[in-house]
């Protein structure tokens, strides 16, 4: 039976219910450290990335990001 879920707005289907830290890999995140994930609108801490994901359950990836303006005088 296939699991429909949403990342980051976007269906994807998949074909049994797998663990987050499975689904950082099928969506090709290159660098884990950098992204917290939210599954349902919950952060979920890095030591439980091994939950399975679950038919309609909605997971976002939220990248961190640098930047920002210096001010010189």
């Amino acid at each position: 039976m296939a699991t429909t879920i949403k990342v980051n707005g976007q269906s994807q289907e998949l074909a049994k219910p797998i663990p987050l830290s499975e689904l950082l890999i099928l969506n090709r995140i290159e660098q884990p450290d950098m992204v917290s994930i939210q599954l349902n609108g919950e952060f979920v801490y890095k030591e439980d990335y091994e939950t399975l994901i679950n038919d309609g359950d909605e997971v976002d990836f939220l990248y961190f990001m640098g930047g920002g303006n210096s001010i010189t005088n």
